[in-house]
């Protein structure tokens, strides 16, 4: 099955791999399932994730052949020094052409992450310049659990009434940030199980690209969406 999988390589080279990542597999960490590290060892490969994307998320994943390489990866990662763009397809449409999500996120009951404020106290500036805002006061941030500062940037590439398809960055990488943030501003991923409970079909959220330092030079790679994914957009191309 792996040797399927190697079919979706964009790069390798310098101790790294990038994946393409289909829907409906786990980069790792999946009991009773297969996972991408899990696949690889099984095929002879050892694979060290560098970060993550969910199981309901398709698109770029970075992967460290061996340690040392790893590690110089990891820290630019936490460093906020790699460059994150996803897409995303969300509904409704309606939204400004660019915008920033500042809501820090916690995490609740059953391990699920939400926005650390009550919904009513979000603050919506939707002729900001140069872009829309959406921020809580820091008095109504939660002070009896972790709260975790999150910031996300988009941009939208096109949308109807009933869609929009936004790129967009996350400036921080925190777990779910992306769909959790744009949920709780009323433009939820299409067909996001975590708040879509009859979802049927693919979630609309893609890492598209990624931009990092190895061996001295700047590397962007790109996965780009497929047909199924721009559908509901009635694009052929992001742009």
């Amino acid at each position: 099955m792996w040797a399927e999988f190697r079919k979706r390589v964009i790069l390798e080279d310098d101790g790294i791999l990038v994946l393409d990542k289909p829907v409906g597999v786990s980069v790792m960490g999946e009991r009773h399932e297969s996972d991408l590290v899990r696949m690889a060892a099984e095929a002879g490969e050892r694979l060290f994730p560098v970060h993550r994307i969910d199981k309901v998320t398709s698109g770029v994943v970075l992967f460290a052949k061996d340690l040392s390489v790893h590690g110089g990866l990891t820290r630019q990662f936490n460093k906020r020094t790699v460059d994150k763009t996803y897409l995303a397809v969300t509904r409704p449409g309606g939204l400004p052409g660019r915008g920033r999500i500042d809501l820090p996120l916690s995490v609740g009951r059953k391990n699920r992450v939400r926005i650390a404020a009550p919904r009513e106290s979000i603050q919506a500036d939707l002729t900001a310049a140069p872009v829309a805002t959406w921020t809580v006061p820091p008095e109504a941030v939660f002070d009896q659990v972790p709260t975790y500062p999150s910031v996300t940037d988009f941009r939208v590439h096109a949308e109807t009434d009933d869609v929009a398809l936004l790129e967009a960055n996350p400036l921080t990488g925190r777990r779910h940030q992306i769909r959790v943030q744009l949920a709780w501003i009323g433009h939820p991923i299409l067909n996001d199980p975590l708040f879509d409970k009859a979802a049927t079909g693919r979630t609309h959220l893609h890492s598209w690209r990624l931009a990092f330092d190895l061996a001295g030079k700047r590397i962007t790679v790109e996965a780009p969406p497929d047909a199924e994914f721009l559908a509901p957009t009635g694009r052929t191309a992001p742009h």
